[in-house]
């Protein structure tokens, strides 16, 4: 469709959030403190990866598997899931549309407060006023929008936008670091490492200067 490709990006953006991977090392940091639990975290995050992907992928096939051109509300997106799952859809929908905003409620105002804790040298941890603090505000606000009826939605497309622009900077940062002898130690980035997380960078650079030149008017 038309302007598709920044539809692709929030897509990118909001699957492979960049401030989740600060939020996902700060609290691995705090979890695991040894170098013998890097097998551990390893896993921990393999796992997280393949659970997330594979919802991600669940979701878009169950959207091109919708007959409907135009969905307005969630109602129209419960039935336009009829046909797949009859009935039930409204209840899959709910389920899913809950389980999604119980996630999101709980990491960005998470992230919230570590970047917060981070830029104010607080050193504060999960049980710390000032922390929490941050993390109510934050859910308070959307508490605040969604009780007015205000639906930010262009909003929340272009944050998603930004954050698929911003994935590559900070995926090259990323691969910059872990390729230091100084930071990592023997523990540095293997060569086939650095193909795959060229390729990650390659593919995320491409779809961003695609969204630039879109915006642009050049393609």
């Amino acid at each position: 469709p038309k302007n598709g490709i920044l539809t692709i990006i929030a897509l990118v953006g909001t699957t492979v959030v960049p401030y989740n991977l600060f939020l996902h090392a700060a609290l691995v940091s705090e979890k695991w403190k040894s170098k013998d639990d890097l097998n551990l975290a390893k896993r921990d995050t393999m796992v997280s990866i393949i659970l997330g992907g594979l919802v991600s992928i669940s979701i878009i096939i169950s959207a091109a598997a919708i007959n409907s051109l135009e969905v307005n509300n969630v109602m129209g997106m419960a039935k336009a899931l009829e046909p797949l799952y009859g009935s039930a859809a409204l209840y899959f929908l709910g389920i899913g549309m809950f389980a999604a905003g119980i996630t999101s409620s709980i990491t960005a105002p998470l992230a919230a407060a570590y970047v917060a804790n981070s830029c104010f040298g607080w050193n504060a941890g999960l049980k710390d006023f000032k922390f929490r603090m941050i993390w109510m505000v934050i859910l308070f606000l959307g508490v605040f929008f969604l009780s007015f009826g205000i639906k930010p939605i262009e909003i929340i497309k272009f944050a998603q936008i930004t954050n698929g622009l911003l994935l590559p900077i900070i995926a090259v940062f990323l691969l910059w670091v872990v390729n230091r002898v100084g930071v990592m130690g023997k523990y540095k980035n293997t060569w086939s490492q650095n193909v795959f997380g060229l390729l990650i960078i390659l593919l995320s650079v491409v779809l961003g200067a695609k969204s630039i030149l879109t915006v642009i008017g050049i393609m």
